[in-house]
């Protein structure tokens, strides 16, 4: 896959491939397409372009040119308004208007951005839909231009804020489509790892099987212990001259997940090769972060495990003494994810003490039923973090909404008779999604640090299962206005 930016509206005709042209009505009105789409193209658009019927979704006009090129021109219009709740970056209307994107070998979008603001939502909006990962016999390279505009038609500068932001979304959406069979927990590590080998800033560690036990780590090497690939924590840790502040971010990496001794069933385990899109959030926030100059010290920690059965598979009714020496008795090994989370926070907590501590998490079903496919699910200890979330959600199309953060009405959830606490709930009708963040946070709750915890299972993928690259922007515009 290549994708280019073009800083110029110079010669961008005669061209090969399909034309997509984006814009609100406003945009539209004001005449950005017609500065830079030549005459003879737009014509069959002038009557369609007269009164379009725009309600609260877009609306799309398709030209087919025959053997000419372009052979096809899609113009999409987008809604003047959107709700409290939606992102005027319009991401999610942005990636519906390019499904034709994915039938082309070559195709340029030309897209009108109202505000610079939200230049990032709409050009990941763009970069999520075109896929890298194809197995398919005939499957072919595809290339796509962007030219960003103004509603007058002017080209907008594209920086390197955005061109990185557009690098780490592709590869975040292909490290989550790729199937288990392709990226195990070794060879994720060893992708992670290879991002970073040509680094003078960035020192990556990786501590693999029976070093985890050592490390206290027994969260994680639990999980991971029955795959082929053993279970293993990659930190990549980078601290720039001068740094007197430090952020942590933390990704669960579940490579695929059975359910374990719990099994998936009713064919809920399709799909579960994405239980690692966290992960990929968190390390492309990371190399975001370090390749525009983050100020402060910023670590990733990423648990790499696959949750598979066997011999050695743990087991429920297991109990496991984590990283922060609280005691778990394993009631659902399909709960792995917060075992993860817990081990890899509390890890980070007390060996760096950061003023910032993020983790993300493709953790529970039941984020799909409280806020849905588009916005995932927040809970903070911190309500300045949790309004911060809000606002660079709804800035950045990585929408978020906030759920209730109250550990002392959830701990009941997790009682055991012979251990610190269970894994699972009891009640699976009382706010699983805040359960499960209480759990995580019951192990670095002994710290006062500011804690966001992001539950992107919805977000993390389309209805159709492919990934989205979702969390990238959230987290490192966090990283780098919250300190």
């Amino acid at each position: 896959m290549q994708i280019n930016f073009l800083d110029s509206a110079k010669d961008l005709f005669p061209r090969k491939g399909a034309i997509f042209v984006i814009g609100t009505w406003k945009s539209y009105q004001k005449g950005f397409h017609k500065t830079l789409i030549p005459a003879p193209l737009l014509h069959n658009f002038k009557e369609s372009l007269k009164s379009p019927q725009l309600g609260k979704s877009p609306t799309s006009f398709n030209s087919v040119t025959g053997v000419a090129e372009p052979h096809k021109i899609i113009l999409s219009i987008l809604p003047d308004r959107v709700s409290k709740d939606n992102s005027p970056s319009r991401r999610e209307w942005i990636f519906q208007q390019m499904e034709a994107m994915e039938a082309e070998e070559r195709g340029l979008v030309i897209i009108a951005v109202e505000d610079a603001l939200y230049l990032g939502g709409a050009i990941t909006g763009i970069v999520r839909r075109i896929r890298e990962v194809n197995f398919k016999k005939n499957a072919k390279s595809k290339q796509i231009d962007i030219l960003a505009v103004d509603p007058k038609g002017n080209p907008i500068q594209i920086d390197n804020v955005i061109k990185v932001l557009a690098q780490e979304t592709a590869w975040a959406c292909k490290v989550v489509d790729l199937p288990p069979n392709h990226l195990n927990p070794k060879v994720f590590a060893k992708e992670i790892i290879g991002k970073f080998k040509s680094s003078t800033t960035v020192t990556c560690t990786e501590i693999v099987g029976k070093n985890l036990v050592k490390e206290g780590l027994n969260g994680i090497y639990s999980v991971g212990k029955a795959a082929e690939e053993e279970p293993r924590m990659v930190i990549l840790d980078y601290k720039p001259r001068g740094a007197s502040k430090t952020a942590v971010l933390v990704g669960k990496g579940v490579c695929f997940d059975s359910g374990g001794l719990s099994l998936k069933v009713g064919g809920s385990m399709v799909g579960m090769k994405g239980d690692m899109g966290g992960a990929a959030a968190v390390v492309g926030a990371f190399n975001c972060l370090v390749k525009n100059k983050y100020p402060h010290r910023l670590i990733v920690a990423v648990a790499l495990v696959e949750n598979a059965i066997g011999p050695t598979a743990y087991r429920n009714d297991d109990i496991i003494t984590m990283h922060s020496g609280k005691t778990v008795e394993v009631t659902n090994t399909d709960a792995e994810g917060r075992l993860l989370l817990a081990d890899c926070l509390s890890y980070c907590a007390r060996k760096y003490k950061p003023q910032l501590l993020i983790d993300a998490a493709t953790l529970t079903g039941a984020q799909l039923v409280a806020t849905g496919l588009v916005h995932a699910g927040i809970i903070s200890n911190r309500s300045d973090l949790e309004i911060m979330a809000q606002k660079i959600g709804r800035e950045s199309g990585d929408l978020v909404n906030s759920l209730p953060f109250a550990p002392e009405l959830y701990q009941n959830e997790f009682k055991s008779l012979v251990a610190d606490m269970c894994n699972s709930v009891k009640n699976r009708s009382n706010a699983q999604t805040s359960c499960a963040a209480q759990f995580v946070y019951s192990h670095i709750d002994d710290l006062d640090i500011p804690w966001l915890h992001i539950d992107m299972a919805g977000p993390s993928s389309t209805a159709a299962g492919l990934a989205t690259g979702y969390g990238i922007q959230l987290i490192t515009r966090l990283a780098r206005e919250y300190l």
